[in-house]
């Protein structure tokens, strides 16, 4: 398996508040497990918060046995880690109301496992590019009760509103998926600082054209960031044996 992740502070953002955990080996009873969590929060909170999510989901995920199911170890795991910096803002007042999203995945013959909170998105880039999560958004709930229209200002304005995070609650509400990986896709971990500044389009076509998937990662972010680099950016690329993407 061919992997790559960057993640870059953009344009405009003092600090880098995404983090992101690539590893093509086995973490716990997963057998690879891909990461990208966007933080919230004043001062640093937000930037501590997408760290603390990353780092305790790996410990936990290590500690847990062999043979456990892929969606039951992601349950897990973001569950104890949600109440771990749920506990963490509760005792400081400083990292009060913080929280993060979180996108994560494991791949295991031929099958995508995916968890998500918030709008950080997974994608699946072939010939065509599949978008496999779903934003938790204020706009997007207003998309799917017909109240607003994807091309409309008042979703340019609101898009950046999150209706759940990880990290606000005792416990969190996660999505989950399962998709088949066919032959010469790609699969894409991001936040939003990419998605929001380059178009599905422009994301399917850089990376199925570029080199390699490293190369793949710079171009996507140098794009966000000419667009206007209004976000940090994140991404994390991944491509089982047999892709399309060509190796350096």
């Amino acid at each position: 398996m061919q992997t790559a992740g960057r993640t870059d502070r953009g344009m405009v953002r003092g600090i880098n508040q995404d983090s992101i955990y690539v590893s093509a080996s086995q973490v716990g009873p997963l057998p690879n497990l891909f990461l990208v969590a966007d933080g919230m929060g004043g001062h640093n909170a937000g930037d501590f918060a997408s760290r603390f999510l990353v780092e305790h989901l790996v410990e936990f995920l290590k500690g847990r046995p062999s043979g456990m199911p892929e969606i039951q170890a992601l349950q897990e795991a973001v569950q104890a880690a949600n109440q771990l910096l749920y506990e963490k803002a509760a005792e400081d007042i400083e990292l009060s109301g913080m929280g993060t999203t979180l996108v994560a995945a494991t791949y295991s013959e031929q099958v995508l496992y995916v968890a998500n909170v918030g709008d950080s998105r997974l994608y699946v880039i072939g010939d065509e590019i599949r978008q496999i999560t779903r934003d938790h958004s204020y706009v997007e709930e207003m998309v799917a009760l017909g109240r607003m229209d994807r091309e409309s200002d008042d979703y340019k304005r609101n898009k950046n509103i999150i209706t759940r995070a990880v990290g606000t609650g005792r416990r969190v509400q996660v999505d989950f998926f399962e998709t088949e990986i066919q032959e010469g896709e790609t699969i894409l971990l991001c936040s939003d600082g990419l998605s929001n500044m380059v178009e599905d389009s422009r994301i399917q076509k850089i990376v199925r054209n570029a080199p390699s998937l490293e190369a793949a990662a710079r171009i996507l972010i140098d794009k966000a960031n000419a667009n206007g680099g209004l976000d940090n950016i994140s991404v994390v690329l991944a491509a089982p044996k047999g892709s399309g993407v060509r190796p350096c």
